[in-house]
């Protein structure tokens, strides 16, 4: 069994990591801000894109 120095050692050890994990993934989320806009605009477009093409188009005779 671990004494108790030992389990709070490796608590704070598993924190540190764990932060160390978050800030890495909020910085990863932050570099791909610019993107958003470009995804949001393509996502747009091929709504859009959607739309005309499941648009009936009437029938000429």
């Amino acid at each position: 069994m671990y004494a108790p120095e030992t389990h709070l050692a490796l608590h704070h050890a598993r924190a540190a990591d764990l932060r160390a994990e978050a800030d890495a993934c909020r910085l990863a989320a932050q570099a791909k801000r610019p993107y958003e806009i470009r995804t949001r605009l393509g996502w747009t477009l091929v709504e859009l894109g959607l739309r005309l093409a499941a648009t009936p188009r009437p029938v000429t005779a």
